[in-house]
């Protein structure tokens, strides 16, 4: 808990209070306290035993009672100007308050910090569990990590627009990462479908860009049922935002479980795409494809290898279409009318974007 924490309650008690009260930390050292020249001054006196015992204690006609921690050992120590009966009741009341106080405030801010140690992989597997119990965390929950991705400069506090998107924090985690990036660990119900997660980014998505002008993709993990699976979760979260990148640029969401192919193609050494393409186009290299063809291509693969609905949307007889997919197959010796052919060419395709493309990294 903060020293700014501290004197911010000090400074409102002391407008009911009408004794001097301050709060000394485990080297006797005064860190908050309603007469401001006292910050900074060392406590002499105080023993070591004052903050295991849990009894107060008078020194120079002041009262000091130790604000005890989670394990009930002190870290800090109440004090208030007097040394009778009802100082010492004062005090105790106090330390009190400040016990309720201070723990609430570290299960909030220390579950958010632990949440993203988890997630960055920067905690072991074996404490995960154990720091879990101590902040007494619902470590089962079924929870799927979001990752948000600002594309557009603005002057808009992203991380607190999602931070009142999301209110529940005991259940929902708004992590700042970057300037640009901010996680989002959001608890589910079990069996809670893609659909229900892809509306909910869509949300967040839709939001920032009509209210606040900003634009931004989604990735989205995976659910996971255990809090050492939230890691797996953020990393498909970031693998989701840089497959989109390169094979669907128009998205602003983009769903791990929805990536398909491209999700195998993004994984797979670029050497061995090399060969890939080498082998798939053997009698002609794809550069030999105008744009005119490559957009004709896409198209049919649009509407299912169907050359009269294909011809149709593109306002060209049935036959120019058939030309240029016999001019294709000349080229490249894969007849796009034919499904195994239409396959590979598709992969292709899809191999080549992926070896022209800088993919983002976090």
């Amino acid at each position: 808990m903060s020293n700014r924490m501290f004197q911010g309650i000090v400074n409102q008690l002391s407008e009911t209070v009408s004794k001097t009260i301050g709060v000394i930390d485990e080297t006797s050292v005064v860190i908050a306290c309603s007469d401001l020249s006292r910050i900074g001054e060392v406590v002499d006196g105080v023993p070591a035993e004052f903050y295991s015992d849990s009894s107060f204690l008078v020194i120079n006609s002041e009262t000091f009672y130790p604000i005890e921690g989670a394990t009930g050992h002190a870290e800090f120590g109440i004090f208030v100007q007097g040394g009778d009966a009802e100082t010492e009741k004062l005090a105790h009341i106090l330390a009190i308050s400040f016990k309720n106080i201070k723990q609430y405030y570290d299960e909030k801010y220390d579950k958010g910090n632990f949440i993203k140690n988890v997630i960055m992989d920067n905690i072991l597997p074996g404490d995960i569990y154990l720091k879990s119990r101590e902040l007494r965390f619902k470590s089962e929950a079924s929870r799927v990590c979001m990752l948000v991705k600002i594309t557009s400069r603005t002057d808009v506090s992203v991380y607190d627009v999602i931070q009142n998107l999301f209110p529940d924090k005991t259940k929902d985690f708004v992590i700042s990462l970057n300037e640009t990036s901010i996680a989002l660990v959001k608890e589910v119900k079990p069996n809670v479908v893609s659909a229900d997660l892809e509306k909910l980014a869509s949300s967040i998505v839709d939001t920032l860009s009509s209210e606040f002008y900003t634009h931004c993709i989604v990735g989205i993990g995976t659910v996971v049922s255990g809090i050492k699976d939230l890691a797996r979760s953020f990393k498909e979260a970031q693998i989701a935002l840089e497959v989109s990148k390169v094979f669907d640029t128009e998205k602003t969401v983009a769903n791990y479980d929805n990536l398909g192919i491209a999700r195998l193609i993004y994984q797979l050494p670029t050497t061995l795409c090399d060969m890939f393409l080498q082998e798939v186009f053997k009698r002609g290299s794809i550069e030999s494809l105008d744009q005119e063809t490559l957009f004709t291509i896409q198209r049919f693969f649009e509407n299912n290898l169907n050359v009269s609905e294909t011809s149709r949307k593109l306002f060209i007889h049935r036959n120019t279409l058939v030309y240029r997919l016999e001019k294709i197959k000349k080229i490249t010796g894969l007849d796009l009318r034919e499904f195994e052919d239409a396959i590979v060419f598709k992969v292709a395709l899809m191999v080549k974007k992926y070896l022209t493309s800088s993919p983002m990294k976090y």
